[in-house]
């Protein structure tokens, strides 16, 4: 699950917005980041590149040679921004300086994602998004074959999260469907995920403003009162201390606005359109507790390959997705993901199966056979030709990552099957201090390759 992310103000001008309107203030350019596609026959390189998230950028109003925020810190501008139609006609999303300002930089395959960069202000964190050109988002179906990548992710704590996942977005940023949104794919527009986040700032084309909620523990975040949905798949949620991967199925298709119970928020949970637990495998969580992490099997203190294959019924990206297999590769030599070790859950890969075993066995609610299973996650990468590389870095104000590397939920004992899912005690994560003791922590992800199966390790 993909939650929450922001930034703190740069200088007097700069703060977390989104829009939909362009600005002149910074002239956006994309940096390049170069990926492969792989047959039997070997890898063809793409001239690929990558685009800042709409939510991290200055958001002002559109009169010329004026600069008004339309949103300041946690607040809208209510001048510029009465309603969300209003808003979207009055504010400009700006370029961005991505490495100076939000401490993103590329250097042929490989991308760096620093965790705190301070300039004139703080930025925290940051999402990208791979592009297969300056006003396209590259659409990425690997059914029937498979998704590779190089991590390193020595220096990520407890409490942080490197992420790398599949997103339901539309390959234009959203720009087609709704003409008001003039920024489109080229500034980061039209995120989505299975958690319905509502800290967008627009979605649709329009401004979130409508109850719009300041967040009670971050200067610079709030929620609207829209979410926006889409089926997500995490190929990679980790930091050094544990990592998992999870298929987030949607009953809806493609990028969806929603409001009210569909949302699924709170105590309606699994009322709403996406799977917000998901399925996942965490090997620690999954009994194994030496295979991944500082100086275990897969040694997190170097460099190492992510292989995940989407095994179809018939071999073919046509195909049911009907298993998702997760290998490594370290040093040379390739590593079978671990097995289940809890008595009633066998395997060591993600099929309709083990998700319904793993359900009973930890006594979770098995929503993500009630969204779909596999099936509906397999339908999601045939939809628009693909889905959206997203790549992050981020810590946690809901929970503070205790679901990914800690003991969680917290009013469970830790000996209770399934609550502990990694070795960090349940005291980290918390992001004040996390931002204050760690702040040049950073993940790198490199040779993004994907294809047949077996030609891309």
């Amino acid at each position: 699950m993909q939650y929450s992310t922001y930034i703190a103000i740069l200088a007097t001008l700069l703060r977390l917005t989104a829009s939909q309107k362009v600005g002149t203030y910074t002239t956006e350019t994309h940096p390049s980041l170069s990926s492969s596609k792989c047959t039997s026959s070997g890898c063809t390189t793409q001239s690929t590149k990558v685009v800042l998230d709409s939510n991290w950028r200055w958001l002002h109003t559109t009169a010329a040679n004026q600069y008004t925020n339309c949103y300041t810190g946690s607040a809208w501008n209510t001048a510029l921004c009465p309603d969300p139609t209003t808003c979207a006609t009055n504010c400009a999303l700006d370029g961005a300086d991505y490495s100076g300002v939000y401490g993103i930089a590329s250097t042929g395959t490989e991308l760096t994602l620093k965790f705190v960069t301070t300039g004139a202000n703080k930025n925290v964190g940051s999402r990208v998004y791979l592009m297969e050109n300056d006003t396209k988002y590259q659409m990425i179906n690997p059914l029937g074959g498979e998704f590779t990548f190089d991590v390193d992710v020595s220096n990520l704590p407890c409490g942080l999260n490197g992420a790398l996942y599949f997103s339901g977005m539309d390959a234009d940023g959203g720009a087609a469907k709704y003409p008001s949104n003039t920024a489109g794919a080229k500034y980061g527009t039209g995120y989505c995920d299975a958690q319905c986040p509502h800290d967008i700032k627009f979605i649709n084309g329009e401004a979130n403003t409508l109850d719009w909620t300041p967040s009670s523990t971050d200067a610079n975040a709030g929620s609207g009162r829209y979410g926006t949905c889409c089926d997500e798949m995490d190929i990679w949620e980790a930091n050094s201390m544990a990592t998992a991967y999870t298929p987030h199925p949607c009953t809806s298709t493609g990028q969806t606005r929603c409001s009210g119970t569909e949302c699924g928020d709170g105590d309606n949970r699994y009322g709403g359109i996406c799977d917000k637990d998901g399925c996942d495998f965490n090997s620690y969580r999954m009994g194994n507790t030496g295979f991944y992490g500082i100086g275990k099997t897969i040694n997190t203190s170097q460099k190492f390959t992510v292989i995940t294959q989407f095994i179809t019924s018939d071999g073919t990206a046509n195909g049911d997705l009907i298993e998702i297999k997760r290998k490594y590769k370290q040093n040379g030599v390739v590593y079978e993901n671990s097995a289940s070790t809890i008595s009633t859950v066998s395997g060591n890969s993600i099929t309709d199966a083990f998700c319904a075993a793993q359900k009973t066995a930890f006594g979770d609610t098995n929503d993500f056979a009630t969204k779909g299973k596999l099936k509906k996650m397999g339908a999601a990468f045939k939809n628009n030709g693909g889905m959206v590389l997203s790549m992050s870095i981020w810590d946690d104000h809901a929970a503070h990552m205790l679901w990914l590397d800690s003991s969680y939920p917290l009013d469970k004992s830790s000996s209770t099957p399934g609550v502990k899912r990694g070795e960090c005690a349940t005291t980290t994560g918390v992001p004040s201090e996390i931002e204050a003791s760690a702040p040049n922590s950073s993940v790198k992800f490199s040779n993004i390759k994907w294809g047949a199966l077996n030609t891309t390790y």
